[in-house]
């Protein structure tokens, strides 16, 4: 999309609402914004937005097969969009908000060509950070998400500054809010028999009471 992205500058514990509703219309919009979360920069769209969904994989460069995330703001909005038993709540309920990503099986309320092409699973989590959790109540749903990882880069960007310079064209927007954890989140696979830490990042998964290499819980790929 043509044009320079707009820079929001926002407190990190007191975001200015009138910034994030601008924010937020801009996803309404069909845009695709960079935001702040516990546990790094995030590129976030409406989840109902086919094309916005397409931008978001093509400034990533992922397929269809990369799981995206859907970030919610509570425990119950995530329930709309997964499938969850009583074992899975537990553990969620462990791991919200937190810097956690929960790989689970997905409702008819999620699209499916956002969902995972072969196994109808969805990540879902809810980010402990201020200014991701007014976003998301300003906007009203749910957003689809990917951590911030430039194509062919390992680490997540942590600089608006940055962020905003090396995607002034593909973004609509960057929300600063100051430096974030610059480490993604620990990926925990609900779908199966036992839960399976899919991949170690900033969660802690003794906190989930999951021991990575114990017998039933699970290491990290």
């Amino acid at each position: 999309m043509a044009g320079v992205s707009q820079l929001f500058e926002v407190h990190p514990d007191n975001p200015q609402p009138r910034l994030l509703k601008q924010a937020a219309q801009i996803l309404h919009a069909g845009g695709v914004v960079a935001i702040p979360t516990d546990s790094s920069y995030a590129l976030v769209c409406h989840l109902d937005d086919k094309a916005a969904a397409e931008h978001l994989r093509r400034v990533r460069q992922v397929d269809d097969k990369h799981h995206l995330t859907l970030l919610c703001r509570d425990l119950s909005e995530l329930a709309s969009y997964a499938r969850v038993d009583n074992r899975q709540y537990r553990i969620l309920r462990l791991g919200t908000p937190g810097p956690f990503t929960f790989i689970l099986e997905a409702t008819k309320e999620v699209p499916r060509r956002v969902s995972h092409p072969s196994r109808r699973t969805i990540g879902l989590r809810v980010p402990a950070h201020r200014v991701a959790q007014e976003l998301l109540a300003i906007f009203g749903a749910p957003l689809l998400a990917t951590t911030l990882i430039p194509p062919g880069d390992t680490q997540p960007l942590n600089d608006a500054h940055v962020i905003r310079e090396r995607f002034q064209k593909a973004l609509q927007a960057v929300v600063d809010a100051g430096a974030c954890p610059a480490e993604p989140t620990t990926v925990v696979d609900l779908t199966g028999d036992e839960p399976m830490v899919a991949r170690l990042g900033r969660g802690d998964p003794a906190r989930l009471g999951l021991v990575p290499g114990a017998p039933g819980s699970l290491a990290a790929e």
